[in-house]
């Protein structure tokens, strides 16, 4: 369960892959060198501020939390040529792929990692699990070294052994069970007018048999159809893509057999290797042929509040969570009610070639793509409101008052309480859901001692200084954030104990998958901005969400003025142990 005990006030977030990016491509294929000329397509200010400093990593020196920052900072990147693109007129001069030109910007600029000679086995500082949207993000992080084809592979001796492989489904990839792949052997198929051919044993293929014949283990990497729905039974009819890191598999078998074209193909037989950790999407697999989620104990705690319905698993004992008044959005007693904001007038919707106050108060951009992602974490982002004249369901400067979008539920975890996950595959940059409750000010907020653990300080830096350093050393435009409104101190602090939402359950992490974003879209008083989550990276489904509650150790006293302790529980292997 979450607790937050903030010193400051204590005397101190159907897809499918991108064009390209979810099928097999023949390998003797070589793709052009990515987006040339790229300075001049993108105009609209967009590149001119990506200018990065190079870094260069030592082998040896890579960590979850090092390559969890470097996705991050190219998910970043795409999102801000996206936006680029998006806002341009249709004059033909765009970029066919953003996630090539944010590679290439990264890789011009020595900012991949685990680049270095090829390895067997995994890779430093990827977990079995993690997800991605894009195959470029598996370069860059040395996961599997090919652009498109499916098998890689490095010279040990006289022999080639393959390291990894993509079973994205382009060949018939037969997933028989949870641990066991039968993967199709590559080239043969039918390409520039030329008929298909029997595949032969040689590159790929070969050093799959020559893995198998060392006993060497091979990374699978496993592109999944996710679920997307607004409940578990919706999600099961309903799916997209993503990529996986299933772990290791030890190559059993292989034989020859008629293929889709009538033509010999190589059929690979691999067998997970054990003791690694459940996928999440497997796990979501396996529920979806029941006919019966296991452990619900509330099936809405939202009570209807919310447009999604948020159950309560509980498969761990039989307590039920506590009771507390759902409150969907933040309201304003007569005391604090903020005065309405004047809006903007782009009854055709806002856009960044057009002027708009909206669009000037966040630095003249919109803050979102086209799809609702936050482009790039802000102290202060304005949205349009009430008051504004702009299409209220399409305007893309609206996205956190629309509230929950994404089928969340709350679980009761081993050791740490009650928290939250999705039931599907977040995208980085995508809105999670509000932290609401009741408003408080100065001394109210003191007074409440016995109920501070759901306490939420409004006007503090939210996000972790370590989670954020890899964007704020590279990314230009966080330098000079001046441009930017900042939240004034008020005082002023959520108590989510009596009522709130689904935010209260959010437990802290050493290493989170969410940031807290400052919002103001129905008033604009900067002392009391709504508090939004929004993924900060790619987040598999069942994993649990977590921020960082942004504490210092010895530095959270109680009422008498003594320095409180608590140990953390993470379980992150960036975990100091301490939360406080």
């Amino acid at each position: 369960m979450s607790s937050h005990y903030f010193p400051l006030r204590r005397k101190t977030a159907i897809r499918d892959y991108p064009q390209g990016c979810g099928k097999e491509v023949k390998e003797e294929e070589e793709y052009d060198e990515p987006i040339v000329g790229i300075r001049k397509k993108l105009g609209n200010g967009e590149i001119s501020r990506l200018r990065l400093e190079k870094k260069l990593v030592r082998p040896g020196d890579v960590t979850p939390s090092m390559v969890k920052d470097t996705l991050r900072l190219f998910q970043t990147i795409c999102r801000i040529l996206l936006r680029g693109e998006e806002g341009k007129s249709k004059d033909g001069n765009s970029i066919r792929r953003v996630d090539y030109a944010s590679w290439k910007i990264m890789r011009e600029n020595n900012r991949l990692i685990n680049t270095g000679d090829k390895r067997v086995g995994n890779v430093q500082g990827v977990e079995v699990g993690d997800e991605y949207h894009y195959r470029v993000e598996l370069c860059i992080i040395g996961m599997h070294h090919q652009t498109q084809a499916g098998i890689d592979f490095m010279d040990r001796g006289d022999k080639i052994l393959a390291t990894s492989i993509v079973a994205s489904g382009g060949y018939d990839d037969k997933m028989d069970g949870s641990n066991v792949l039968i993967y199709t052997g590559q080239g043969g198929e039918p390409r520039r007018g030329k008929k298909a051919t029997d595949q032969v044993l040689k590159r790929g293929n070969l050093a799959l048999k020559n893995s198998m014949d060392e006993q060497t283990p091979v990374r699978v990497i496993r592109g999944f159809k996710e679920a997307k729905g607004q409940s578990w039974s919706e999600a099961r009819m309903n799916m997209a893509a993503a990529l996986v890191y299933d772990g290791l598999y030890y190559v059993k078998d292989y034989w020859k057999e008629p293929g889709c074209y009538g033509t010999n193909v190589f059929k690979f037989k691999l067998q997970r290797k054990e003791g690694q950790p459940e996928i999440g999407m497997k796990k979501l697999k396996k529920s979806y042929k029941a006919s019966t989620r296991v452990g619900i104990c509330v099936y809405d705690i939202s009570e209807g509040a919310e447009k999604m319905r948020i159950a309560a698993v509980n498969t761990i004992d039989n307590e039920r969570p506590p009771q507390f008044q759902y409150k969907a959005r933040m309201e304003y007693s007569h005391r604090y009610n903020p005065t309405p904001s004047q809006g903007c007038a782009c009854i055709n919707g806002c856009s960044s070639l057009t002027i708009c106050p909206c669009t000037e108060k966040n630095g003249g951009q919109i803050p979102f793509n086209h799809n609702g992602a936050l482009v790039e974490t802000k102290p202060l982002i304005y949205e349009c409101g009430r008051s504004c004249r702009c299409p209220h369901t399409s305007c893309y400067n609206r996205v956190s008052q629309h509230g929950i979008k994404l089928p969340l539920e709350v679980f009761k975890t081993k050791n740490r309480g009650w928290g939250v996950r999705c039931l599907s595959s977040i995208p980085s940059g995508t809105f999670i859901c509000e932290y609401t409750g009741e408003l408080l000010q100065g001394m109210e907020a003191e007074e409440r001692t016995g109920t501070d653990e759901y306490m939420f300080d409004i006007g503090n830096k939210y996000d972790d200084h370590d989670l954020l350093r890899g964007l704020s050393n590279i990314l230009t435009e966080l330098r000079s954030s001046s441009v930017c409104a900042t939240v004034e101190n008020g005082g002023f602090t959520i108590d989510a104990a009596e009522c709130g939402n689904v935010g209260r359950f959010i437990n802290h992490s050493c290493s989170p998958n969410l940031c807290a974003q400052n919002v103001l879209y129905d008033h604009h008083d900067k002392r009391m901005p709504h508090i939004m989550f929004f993924a900060v990276v790619n987040i598999p489904p069942l994993q649990e969400l977590t921020y960082h509650y942004n504490y210092k150790v010895d530095q959270v006293f109680d009422s008498d003025g003594n320095i409180k302790k608590k140990n953390c529980y993470c379980g992150s292997s960036e975990c100091t142990g301490r939360m406080y």
